[in-house]
This record gives structure tokens, sequence and C-alpha cells, in this order.
């Protein structure tokens, strides 16, 4: 479904988000998302026929729209080195807003029965390993990474980069230490490995 700017839809949109990422799916209840939009709930049904369309279009609409950001966010050169590439990208990853970020909280509440294909995380990760996965398979031609699995690099990258800003932005957890740093160890690490040089 496309939502026009300043259409009634997108605020019926916006009013569920608002409540769902509040109190879950069983408490986002048509009567709040209406008075929370300014409509009536026959407008709501009208354009959107049930709660579970609805509900349905908000977290796609919102995660559209983050998916948009992160496919800008880990786009790259083929003359990007790795190192401007992951620092880059965990900076505007850890730079997103509270806002953009809520369609995660929403996604990790998903209740069992979505199918996993609609599961707002998945479409999320997916996105980001992808674009990783690209990034360094062409670093492995441009012989710039040794010829290792660049999917199994990508799930790494993405287990580290994701869970840090998890924990962050969507549970408040900072690092005990400048951002800077975590981000200069993360390299350290993921550019020199963990053997000791002390033989």
């Amino acid at each position: 479904m496309e939502v026009k700017s300043g259409s009634i839809e997108e605020r019926i949109i916006n009013a569920s988000f608002h409540i769902l990422e509040k109190e879950g799916i069983s408490g986002a209840t048509t009567k709040k998302i209406a008075t929370q939009a300014e409509v009536s709930e026959v407008t709501l049904f009208r354009k959107f026929e049930n709660k579970q369309k609805l509900i349905e279009a908000a977290k796609d609409y919102y995660c559209n729209n983050l998916i948009s950001k992160l496919e800008e966010i880990f786009e790259s050169t083929p003359e990007t080195s790795v190192e401007e590439y992951l620092t880059s990208c965990f900076y505007k990853v850890a730079n997103l807003t509270d806002y953009e970020l809520n369609i995660i909280k929403v996604g990790l509440e998903e209740v069992r029965n979505i199918p996993t294909e609609n599961k707002v995380f998945l479409r999320i990760s997916e996105t980001i390993i992808l674009k990783l996965k690209n990034f360094f398979s062409l670093k492995i031609q441009q012989n710039e990474i040794r010829k290792i699995n660049p999917e199994i690099l990508a799930l790494n990258m993405f287990s580290i980069l994701f869970e840090s800003i998890i924990l962050w932005k969507v549970y408040g957890k900072t690092p005990q230490y400048p951002i800077d740093k975590y981000i200069e160890d993360f390299l350290d690490i993921i550019l020199n490995g963990i053997k000791s040089d002390i033989k």
C-alpha cells in the first residue's frame, strides 16, 4: 500500500505504530488507534479493513523506511577500504535516531504466529547481511581480504554491529567507554585477528 505524506492513512499508520511500540499488539486496540489518529473507528476500518491489516501496514511502512536508510548506510564504492567502510557503517548506524530504530523493538517483540518471511527483524537483518556480503566479496576479489567465506564474515559483522546497536539504542545499555574506543577495538580485532604475536 502506497502511503502519501500527510494523508489520513499516514496519520492512522503513525498512530498505530506509536501505540504498537508502547503497548504491543494486544494493547493496540482500534479504539486507541482511532483516538490517537483523530479519526473514527469507521474511517479506520474503511481504510484498512481490520486491525491485523492495519498493524501489518504500520510495521511494513516503518520497516521499509528503516531498510531504505540501511541500504544507504551500507552502500560502498569499489575504492572504499575495509576500515573506512566498517567505521562509517558503525557510526552511521549508531547515529540512527530512536524514532528510526523503534521498528526493531517492535520486530523483536513479534508474536510467534507471524510467517517467517514477514517478520520485520528478518527483513532488516537480510538487508544488512546482503550489503556486507557483497562488500566483502568485492574486497576478496580485490585481494584486500584473504579468501574466506564472505557470508560468514558478513554474519559476524552483523552480529557485532547489530547487537551493539540494539543494546545501546533499544535497551539503553551504553558501553563503559567512548564509542570511538569501542569502534577502534572492534576494528583491531576484525582486521588483526585474535592470535597472539608472542611465540
